[in-house]
Formats: C-alpha cells, structure tokens, sequence
C-alpha cells in the first residue's frame, strides 16, 4: 500500500493497472500518412512532432475544423511553427493571443482566482448555500446525523456519502419550473477513515460488520424534493417522494438481453433477473420522458477472491475484479468470488428508475452493456430515436453510443418507460483523417462469434469490452462524461488524463504521451453548426467527424503542451476534466477531479464553444481541500447551480479524528462531510 497517497488516490491508482489488451496504431505512422496527404511543411518530421508539445501542434493537423473553426494556426503562421525545432513547436503551442481575448467571452462573472483551502468559494457576485450534508435525514422519520452513533438502519433513511452526479427534475413533472424540483444525487464510494473514528487510511481489515453495512447503506442514490423560496434553497422536510436507493437493501430488476442469462444467476436468485444493490454509482443522465439514469462505474473493487477459481476468468480479469478495496466480501459472500461467482456479472450496468414514483423498482439495463460507466447521457434525435452516449473510465477504454429501436412517444409516457431494452450499442473508432466511425456491437457480426465466447447478444453485452477490443475501437485517455450540447448538437467527452500512454501509444485524439492533465473531445454528428443548429444533428449516422476542444494543463509550462482559445491566464487553466454540462445557452461547464495533483483545488470551469470565447476557460468555483467537484448541474432557468462535493478532507493522514478541515461544518463535533452545495448570483438571476 501507497501510503502517501490518500485513499481516493489509491483507489485511482488501482484503477491505473492497463487492463485493455488492444495496441493503438502508433502515432508515427498516422502522422506520417497524414502528412503524406496534405503535404509535409518544410523541417517536420514524424519523430519531430512526436517531441514534447509538437504531437499537440501535429494533432491540429487531423481536423479541417480545427484550423477553420477554432483558428488558433492558420496559413503560414502554422507553417513556420512547424518547422521549428520540438523544443520551440512546444513554445508555439502553448503561446496564446493578448489577454483582451478574454474581452470576447460571453461569460459576465469575475475569474475565481486559483486557491487550495479548507473552504469552498465561488467567483464574486455569487453566493453559496450547503442545501445537504452527508447524514442529513432524507425520508420521513430519518433521524439527525450523530457521528458518534452511527448505524445501518439510520443511513439508509440518511443522505449517503460521497455524492456524484447531481440532476434536478422539475416540479410538476413535465414543467420547466426552476425554483420546485427533485434533486436527484449519486452516492459513489466511501472512505471509511473519514467516516469512523479509530480509523487509518487504508486500514479496512479493522471495520466491523456494523461498519461495513453503513458504508453499503451509504452508497447508491438519493431522492429529496427542493424548493427555493426568495434565493434561498432548502430541501422539503419528510416529502413523500423523498427516496434512498442503496447497496444494502434495495431490489433491483435486470433487463435487457443478458437478463435471465446462467452467467447471472446466483444462489441467491436463480432467474439472473433480480440483485439486491448498487455500487460506485458515479455520473447518470436523465431521459426525455422523466426518469434518471445512473452508473455502476468502478464495481470491481468492491469483490475479493480469486478470479482464477471462476468460469469467468477472463471476464473478470479484463475488468479488474478481484483483490478488492472494501471489506464487504468479508461480511458478505456475495462480494467474495470464490463464494458467488457470477456476482460481479450483476454489476457494471446502467441503471434507470422513475424519480417521480417513489415505489418504482430500479432496472439495470444491459442493452447500454457492461464496463465502468461513468455515466449515460440522452439526446433525442430528430428522426425520434433516444441516443445514450457513455465512457468506461479507465485508461485505454473506450467511448459508446446507444441507439433505441424504437422512437420516442411525447404523448405516452408509459410506451417510453422500456424503450432502452431494445437497440443497438456502438463503440467508437476515431480515425487520424478527423473521421468517427460508431462499430455496432452485435452478436454474429464480425468477430461477435462462438469462436470467440460469444455465444448470444446476453455474452456480447456482458463482455462489452472484450467485443469493442475485437471491434477495434479507438483506446482513448480514461473517457468520463460524454455530453450532447443540447444547443449545437456537439457531443463534448471528457478524457481526464492517462499517465500510462507511451509516445509510441499516442493515437489521433490522445495526442499526449503521459497525459497528466486530460482532454476534451468534440465529436460531431452531421447536420450540426458551430454556432448552433443542434435540432438538425443526426445522432444515428454511422459516421461522425471529431474535433479537440481543448487540452488541459498549465500554459505556463511548455512540457504541459496545454492549449486554450486564448490566454487563459494563472486562475484560468484547469486539470483534469471529469464532468460537463451546459447552460441554456450552450456554455460548457467543466468540473475536474485530480487538480490537487498540480497544486490547484478541483471545481468548475466555464467557456464558450464557438466564437472568440471559444475554449476559453474561465473558473467559477473551488472545492475545499481533498475534494473534487461532481455534477455540475443548472435549474432549467439557469439560476441556480448545484455542485456536489466529494471527498472532502481527502488528504495525507487526514482521518475522522484529525481531519484537515471539517467543511463544511467547521464544528469540532462533527466530521468533514460531502455535500452538495447550490450556487445563486446575489441579488438573483442568470449564473454565467
């Protein structure tokens, strides 16, 4: 054990083993056709341009849209940047217009000066409230929080721990509203040593049974009815429709062509069409007829045991299980391999249930497949088909769409609520000519065969990664949310960063080796324009065209090769992108997870997407130390933002007993606690 890394780190860096078996096409020879097609400046070679940043200012090469769209190399000025030595390519990628381009945002709010503290804080002009804490009651007769009294029972009535994705669903139902809704909000992981007291990192085998069970009850999903009154926010006491969803106790239906599959059955439910439970429920989406969406992302640590021992070997191996981060297989045999072995079959799903219906049973839908969900996002496309884009975050994975059979109905809801159990789901080829081709993954297609263990579409959807490698998908840098723009159609991916990619590894859109900083991609169905016109978009075709946003990093450090739509500036660069969203005017918010690791806090950015603000970053809001920023997540109206806070206190010996901060009580009795807080402009109105 890595002890001076914090457990949320440790739990990344397990995550960091290459688990993909597929080889990306080397850099050299793209680069090498690529400019054999449009013709070689004078001075660049293929190994030239793989040299520090010169892979970045080469990869502007790819997409036609780079150069007409964004406008950062044009004509000879790019010419004669690339003939350059490496070393000053690297200074010409990262040198960026006068800072008067900041004049040409849209965006209104000061920029939040870069800050690492015990507190949260948000760009001036803005106020914070804390709507709810870890341990805050959530369903009538929940009992108050008490740290020093802590039980199964009380958590799963509780607001759990570590919340993720946020979404607000305004009500009534069907509305636009912006001040009455339900919050809807992912509990993804717990740390125990923050949780417990007597508790060091890392020192899992010393919980209890007791222990263990509050943890499980503090995964999964909460439910709880908002309101704002004036400007202020606050959650409706004991409302009917507030709701826990947990690992412990909940009932969950499976659906979907691997439902009913043997590989899911257990000694627990001999049908493979019921589990009990949820875990590391990261990012979610919400669908056009009212129901949430949410991931079963990094499930494999919660299983120990040797896979070895298990007809599903392979399977497992290529997703990690085994060797677990929690100690739940030793109170529980279902988390134990060598005990339940197709247990871990049962998770890596997307789940959907109906926010609205405080009754409805939770479907685990294995049409959108298996693999660590980051999340799953909706567009409804023209032609009425709902398209579901995902990523599997983890490095060297891969990028989804899902493409309903059927069409969507506005006037039955009811004909809507299964309309994800048929369609098909495509993985994603990115190709150096700036082209995107979406590969179906359909049993007896290509390699989708009995020849290699794919014996029904139930096989192909739970062993989606191994059919997206034999597809030969494009391996990208640990993609997280992948998001429509719903106001030019752009589907925005997050790629937070792959310190495992080799300068012989980098690919077309992963065009850094040793990403420490992460990407945004752009990918770009036809029928789109950069200034809008998101309702003509064809989210079905085959093929997409690509594009990248923008590449994180300091500018300041050439070996970064960070490059923005402009001089950024010291508070405006970012790290580490995880999840985005968009303002009713197409804004992209991104908020980041692992800006602790460059010296900066996590939080959330905001630019444009065309014009001269474009890429344009600029940040709004800072988390307290030892936590990332999850959601984001605006009101229909824009004026309310809700931000939720992980991990607090997540630091080197930082511990319940001796946290280095107790955000956001600041009370000596209570512990750090993840929060979702909102943000309101003073005095009321439009964020941004």
């Amino acid at each position: 054990m890595t002890q001076d890394l914090t457990w949320s780190q440790r739990l990344d860096a397990a995550d960091d083993v290459v688990l993909n078996p597929s080889t990306a096409r080397p850099f050299g020879s793209i680069l090498a056709q690529r400019l054999g097609a449009i013709g070689t400046p004078a001075g660049l070679t293929a190994s030239t341009a793989l040299g520090g940043a010169g892979a970045i200012v080469a990869a502007s090469l790819f997409s036609g849209k780079t150069l007409s769209r964004r406008g950062l190399m044009k004509g000879a000025a790019a010419s004669a940047a690339l003939a350059t030595s490496a070393g000053a390519m690297a200074t010409v990628a990262t040198a960026t217009p006068a800072r008067a381009a900041e004049g040409g945002s849209s965006l209104t709010f000061p920029a939040l000066p870069q800050v690492y503290d015990a507190n949260s804080h948000v760009a001036d002009g803005y106020e914070i409230q804390t709507l709810i804490r870890w341990g805050d009651p959530v369903v009538a007769g929940a009992p108050d929080f008490d740290p020093a009294n802590q039980s199964a029972e009380a958590q799963s009535q509780q607001f759990g721990y570590n919340n993720d994705f946020v979404a607000f669903m305004p009500l009534p139902r069907g509305s636009k509203t912006g001040d009455h809704g339900l919050l809807c909000v992912n509990h993804e992981y717990t740390n125990p040593h923050l949780m417990f007291p007597g508790l060091a990192d890392g020192e899992i085998d010393k919980l209890t049974r007791d222990q263990v069970d509050i943890e499980m009850a503090a995964h999964g999903h909460a439910v709880i009815e908002i309101k704002r009154e004036g400007n202020t926010w606050s959650v409706v006491k004991d409302s009917p429709l507030n709701r826990r969803i947990t690992a412990l106790a909940t009932e969950f239906e499976i659906t979907g062509p691997a439902a009913g599959s043997d590989r899911l059955k257990t000694s627990a439910d001999s049908t493979g069409t019921k589990v009990i439970g949820t875990c590391n429920n990261c990012a979610g989406g919400k669908t056009p007829w009212g129901t949430i969406l949410f991931a079963e992302e990094n499930f494999h640590g919660y299983f120990m045991g040797d896979v070895e021992k298990t007809a599903e070997a392979e399977n497992y191996k290529r997703l990690g299980v085994g060797g677990g981060s929690y100690a739940w297989g030793t109170f529980h045999d279902r988390f134990n391999v060598e005990k339940e072995p197709n247990e871990a079959n049962r998770f890596g799903w997307m789940v959907e249930y109906d926010p609205y219906d405080p009754n409805s049973v939770p479907k685990k839908r294995t049409t959108l497949g298996r693999f660590k969900h980051e999340g799953a996002t909706t567009v409804l496309d023209k032609n009425g088909h709902v398209v579901v884009y995902a990523g599997d975050d983890q490095r060297f994975e891969y990028v989804y769409r899902f493409v309903t059979a059927g069409t969507y109905n506005p006037d039955d809801r009811a004909a809507n609520m299964d309309l994800l159990d048929e369609g098909t789901l495509s993985v994603a080829r990115f190709n150096e000519d700036g082209t995107l081709d979406w590969l179906p993954l359909v049993h007896g297609e290509g390699e989708l065969t009995a020849k290699n263990g794919f014996n029904s579409q139930a096989d192909v959807m739970i062993d989606a990664r191994k059919a997206a490698d034999l597809m030969g998908a494009t391996p990208m840098d640990r993609p997280e949310d992948v998001e429509p723009n719903p106001v030019n159609g752009i589907i925005y991916a997050a790629m937070t960063n792959n310190t495992k990619r080799k300068a012989d590894q980098v690919n077309a859109p992963n065009s850094r080796a040793i990403n420490r900083h992460g990407h945004v991609v752009e990918m770009i169905p036809p029928g789109t324009a950069a200034d809008g016109d998101g309702a003509n978009a064809d989210h079905t075709a085959d093929q997409y065209t690509w594009d990248i946003f923008l590449l994180a990093g300091d500018p300041s450090k050439p070996e970064d090769g960070a490059q923005y739509g402009g001089d950024v500036g010291p508070d405006g660069w970012l790290s580490c992108p995880d999840n985005v969203a968009f303002d009713s005017k197409g804004r992209i918010w991104i908020a980041t997870d692992g800006g602790p690791k460059s010296g900066i806090a996590d939080g959330v950015w905001a630019a444009d997407v065309s014009g001269p603000g474009r890429a344009l970053t600029r940040r709004f809001y800072a988390c307290p130390q030892g936590a990332e920023l999850c959601g984001p997540e605006f009101t229909p109206d824009d004026a309310a933002y809700f931000a939720a806070v992980q991990h607090p206190a997540d630091e080197a010996g930082s511990t319940f007993d001796n946290p280095s901060t107790r955000w956001p009580d600041f009370d000596d009795a209570m512990p750090p606690r993840p929060s979702v807080q909102v943000i309101v402009k003073t005095g009321g109105g439009a964020i941004g």
